[in-house]
C-alpha cells in the first residue's frame, strides 16, 4: 500500500472513530429519553414530562452529531481504493421522521425503540467496515 492509500485508510478510520462516538452517544441519549418516557407514561408527572422533553432535545443533538460524522465516514470511504461501494445504510434519513409531530406518549416511545435500533445497526455497520480498514492498513 502506497502512502497516499494509507492516509485514505487511516482518514477513514479516524472517521469511523468518530461516527462510533457519536452513535454511541445518540444511542445513550435516546435510552435516557426512553426511560424519562416510560416513568412519564406509567405515572409520571410535570416534572418526569419535563425531563423527557429534555432528554429529546438532547437526543436529537446527539442523533444529528452522529448524521454529520456518518457523511463524514461516508466521504472518507469513497476515498479508499475498493471500498467506494460500500453503503452506510439509512441511518442519515432516520432523524428526519424521528421528531416529526409527536401526538402521544406511546408514540414517542414508539419511535425512540426504532431509533435505537437504528443506532445500534449504524453502529454495527461502521465497527464491520472499520474492522475491514485496519485489515487493509
Amino acid at each position: 500500500m502506497n502512502a497516499i492509500d494509507r492516509r485514505e485508510v487511516d482518514e477513514a478510520i479516524s472517521a469511523a472513530d468518530d461516527a462510533i462516538y457519536y452513535l454511541e452517544k445518540a444511542r445513550k441519549s435516546l435510552s435516557s429519553a426512553g426511560s424519562w418516557g416510560l416513568l412519564d407514561i406509567f405515572g409520571g408527572n410535570t416534572v418526569s414530562g419535563l425531563f423527557k422533553h429534555m432528554k429529546l432535545g438532547s437526543a436529537e443533538s446527539d442523533i444529528e452529531a452522529a448524521r454529520r460524522s456518518l457523511r463524514k465516514f461516508s466521504k472518507e470511504l469513497r476515498d479508499v481504493n475498493g471500498m467506494d461501494s460500500v453503503e452506510i445504510g439509512g441511518f442519515l434519513t432516520f432523524a428526519d421522521f424521528f421528531f416529526d409531530g409527536f401526538i402521544a406518549d406511546i408514540l414517542v416511545q414508539s419511535k425512540i425503540g426504532k431509533a435505537q435500533r437504528q443506532c445500534d445497526d449504524a453502529l454495527r455497520q461502521v465497527r464491520q467496515i472499520r474492522g475491514q480498514l485496519v485489515a487493509m492498513a
